[in-house]
């Protein structure tokens, strides 16, 4: 993505390696791993490193498994990117974090750039590895109805967590309106729309309103379908609240650094 068409902005471009998974086997964890780098008009730039698991029922020999993965791929890094990643995806109002361990850097830059691409590399290549070996594995569990439920309220939280909190989410749908479906291809296919309402209590002003909006921009189905169309509606809800009230942006999630580019979308 480029942006020589505003001069304006104080990034000139960014490129990036984004794919969240959310099996249909309710023992299938999903995962996220964003890679990036963004490149600023001075030409400086920064890596964006993440890679977290999210399980709807969790197995604690894969969360281990993923987690000894990341730390042999960036042993200097680990315990400060686990810090990030567990503050990042932790979800205030519902008092837990989205998913079962996260590994997060952001705006990671050393006098060392050759060494930084080599990192970003390994993180993601351990983080796709490992999946894809756990997923495996997570085939051969047999599962029932119930798993199916607790899949569904998982998801809800997922969707939850990523209109309401995630600042990378919501600096993407702010910058322009070209990429929606792809910004919101994170959300998963249905979530359960009266436990999602439920959640309006917990959250205070303005964010209740934003979270009202979600569940009325949802069909009104058991369980509810996240279509194309149901997201191109989310993302404009999503802009059009932020854009209303900035004020709100203070309220999302944040690790140690907060890179000028997502502070301010420029």
């Amino acid at each position: 993505m480029h942006y020589d068409d505003d001069p304006a902005r104080k990034l000139a471009s960014a490129s990036a390696l984004s794919t969240i998974i959310h099996p249909r086997n309710p023992r299938a964890p999903s995962v996220h791993i964003h890679i990036s780098w963004t490149e600023m008009r001075d030409g400086g730039g920064y890596w964006r490193v993440m890679a977290d698991l999210n399980p709807a029922i969790e197995d604690l020999a894969d969360t281990e498994t993923f987690e000894k993965a990341l730390e042999a791929a960036a042993p200097a890094e680990y315990e400060h990117a686990a810090e990030q990643g567990d503050r990042y995806f932790y979800i205030p109002a519902l008092e837990r974090h989205r998913g079962v361990t996260h590994f997060y850097l952001e705006g990671h830059a050393s006098d060392r750039p050759e060494e930084d691409a080599e990192l970003a590399r390994d993180v993601a290549v351990a983080a796709i590895d490992t999946y894809v070996a756990i997923l495996g594995a997570a085939h051969e569990r047999p599962h029932d109805e119930g798993d199916g439920a607790l899949q569904l309220a998982y998801h809800t939280l997922y969707l939850f967590q990523v209109l309401t909190l995630d600042r990378g989410t919501s600096s993407g749908l702010l910058v322009h309106d070209q990429n929606d479906l792809g910004i919101l291809g994170s959300l998963p296919s249905h979530v359960d729309r009266e436990l999602l309402a439920s959640w309006e209590g917990k959250l205070a002003a303005p964010q209740d309103a934003l979270l009202r909006g979600i569940v009325g921009e949802l069909p009104a189905e058991a369980p509810a379908p996240v279509s194309g169309e149901v997201k191109r509606k989310l993302a404009a809800l999503v802009r059009d609240h932020f854009r209303a009230h900035p004020e709100a942006l203070a309220l999302q999630a944040k690790g140690d650094t907060l890179p000028p580019t997502v502070d301010n979308h420029r």
